[in-house]
């Protein structure tokens, strides 16, 4: 279980270079959730990818390290998204108009395991949040927020109108729900600043949100 949990909340990452394969891959039961994507180049081909051209050639042309496509993000999440694993071979091709031609590029690709079913449970400022899976099952925190996000929540409405629609959120609510609700079958804490730090101004209402798989 243990082993389970720390492969689902790790935070992965994957390169290749042009003309080799990238391969994501996720554990029994999660699929791939990409959190971020990058195909181009940034840093000269010594430190990363070297130039598969001749020397002599290499040399006469300058290679560009402010390249860069928008599409990457998109593309990966065509290919990965929502799958147990993935694999395909890098090119510019694949990315639409190459931004820069004759320049060795190469894929960056930032992604998580999600629980192929989780839960989502919201409680608003001062309510106390309560967790539980049926026997012989426990918890297993995937994400945790308290504070306030950019839309708000559904389920604790803005209250505060003449307070600007600021997003602010705790930095510790993932490590603390995981340190009172990790491999627990049930658990309860309270919504409170008390519990979580206080991330926001004062005044601004708050909500913790957990997502969380059996």
């Amino acid at each position: 279980f243990a082993g389970y949990i720390s492969q689902v909340l790790k935070n992965y990452t994957d390169h290749a270079c042009d003309g080799e394969y990238v391969s994501l891959r996720c554990p029994h039961r999660t699929t791939i959730s990409i959190q971020s994507s990058f195909y181009g180049r940034i840093v000269p081909s010594h430190q990363m990818c070297p130039s598969r051209y001749p020397h002599s050639y290499a040399t006469l042309i300058k290679e560009d390290v402010a390249c860069s496509v928008g599409t990457s993000l998109q593309k990966m999440l065509d290919e990965c998204q929502d799958r147990r694993s993935c694999q395909f071979l890098v090119n510019s091709r694949l990315f639409g108009a190459d931004p820069c031609p004759g320049t060795g590029k190469y894929l960056i690709v930032w992604y998580k395991c999600r629980p192929n079913e989780y839960k989502s449970k919201v409680a608003c400022e001062d309510d106390k949040l309560r967790l539980s899976c049926k026997k012989s099952m426990v918890i297993a925190i995937y994400s945790a927020i308290f504070g306030r996000t950019q839309g708000g929540s559904l389920e604790c409405p803005y209250q505060n109108l003449g307070m600007p629609m600021i997003e602010c959120q705790s930095a510790t609510a993932l490590q603390l729900m995981m340190k009172r609700c990790h491999g627990k079958r049930s658990c309860s804490i309270y919504a409170s600043t008390y519990e979580f730090g206080d991330p926001c101004y004062p005044g601004i209402r708050k909500h913790l949100n957990v997502i969380y798989t059996c």
